[in-house]
């Protein structure tokens, strides 16, 4: 009886460490990674902490592989040069530990000496978690930035942890089609800590979640010249805690799936206090696409403010998935507030009458004002 008690705590506490790995793993090969000339990849077995006292000049790509792990502690600076060329990203298998403090962050940033949009990539993380963008029974895909592989079945998958990083002039493009974000998340699942995360000045969308089931919170993205938070193809989590500023084109776009709106696993994420602010560029596409198929939405203390149409959805004809989506109620907004700007409340022209419920919101923290979290790791505000 005692050998099986023993080994029963022994399978429990391994099942718990899988699901969540909020530590590093160790016994791995140590590896020094060169501040002058950051690139390459970290292979399975080995792991590296950078040392926070350093600039480390990304160069070129660096890749965790699966079993190997990358340590980031507070106050670490990575300045990034090369375009599409330069950016991190880590593979299913692989692990990373961003350990930055609310008065002292990890900042991944432009190298350039004058800085831009699109300066470089971006951080890129692939999980084995679901997605519908290979199939509906876990198949995989490949990421359309990095080429690494990402999806699954495994929806408690962790790729580590992250906790205050501000990610600055990301977004370089190969082609008007294909062009990193500020962070991507690719089938991650929902062991991985995402807590605390800026995007600032992306050239495309500041933080996308394609498929996975990671929760995020506390996340922020101010000047993006796409979308400012995309979620897609299957995703399915929990975003609380957003703010959002100054959007080219939406500041949240939500899809189930561009090649088929009616795709399974199906989009079904929840999102609860946001603050979405047109700011100082165009707003184009609005505080919310509900876009191809649309998928499973629900919105709770949803502020919106400064575009002209607060709610985006094509037509039943040319969107017939996301239209059924809200036909059939798996699109809520409970509540939702519209500012003095907006004068289209939402698109939508089918019969369900009670999917919004408008108030006076919080949003992010305090309606339309910067977040009391968001003081002291942050830029642009």
């Amino acid at each position: 009886m005692k050998k099986l008690v023993l080994a029963t705590l022994a399978l429990t506490a391994l099942l718990i460490t899988s699901c969540s790995r909020e530590d590093d793993s160790t016994g791995s090969n140590s590896v020094t990674i060169n501040p002058a000339d950051f690139k390459g990849e970290l292979l399975s077995g080995q792991s590296a902490t950078l040392d926070p006292t350093q600039v480390y000049n990304l160069t070129g790509s660096f890749v965790v592989r699966g079993g190997a792990t990358l340590t980031i502690p507070a106050g670490t600076r990575i300045e990034a040069t090369g375009g599409t060329a330069s950016y991190i990203a880590v593979a299913q298998d692989g692990l990373i530990y961003v350990n930055g403090t609310s008065t002292n962050p990890v900042v991944m940033t432009s190298g350039n000496a004058v800085k831009a949009t699109g300066d470089w990539g971006g951080l890129v993380i692939c999980g084995r978690a679901n997605t519908n963008k290979g199939g509906s029974t876990g198949q995989t895909a490949t990421a359309e930035v990095s080429d690494l592989t990402y999806g699954g079945t495994e929806d408690n998958d962790s790729s580590g942890v992250i906790r205050y990083l501000r990610v600055e002039y990301t977004g370089a493009a190969f082609t008007s089609d294909k062009e990193f974000n500020g962070v991507s998340f690719f089938g991650v699942g929902n062991g991985t800590i995402v807590e605390y995360v800026q995007a600032y000045k992306s050239g495309d969308d500041g933080i996308e979640f394609f498929g996975g089931t990671v929760n995020a919170k506390y996340l922020i993205a101010l000047h993006s010249e796409d979308d400012a938070v995309d979620f897609a193809d299957g995703f399915s989590g929990t975003l609380e805690n957003v703010f959002i500023k100054d959007v080219a084109k939406a500041g949240v776009e939500g899809s189930n799936n561009g090649d088929n709106g009616n795709a399974t696993p199906t989009t079904d994420a929840t999102l609860k206090n946001f603050t979405i602010l047109k700011g100082d560029l165009a707003g184009s596409e609005h505080g919310m696409y509900l876009k191809e198929g649309a998928g499973k939405w629900d919105c709770q203390n949803i502020y919106i403010d400064g575009f002209t149409k607060g709610l985006k959805i094509k037509n039943s004809t040319d969107d017939p998935a996301a239209n059924t989506n809200v036909d059939n109620g798996n699109i809520v907004f409970n509540p939702i507030y519209f500012g003095a700007s907006i004068t289209t409340q939402s698109e939508y022209a089918g019969t369900n009458s009670t999917y919004l419920t408008t108030g006076t919101n919080t949003g992010a923290g305090n309606s339309g004002a910067t977040p009391s979290w968001a003081t002291g790791w942050t830029a642009g505000f």
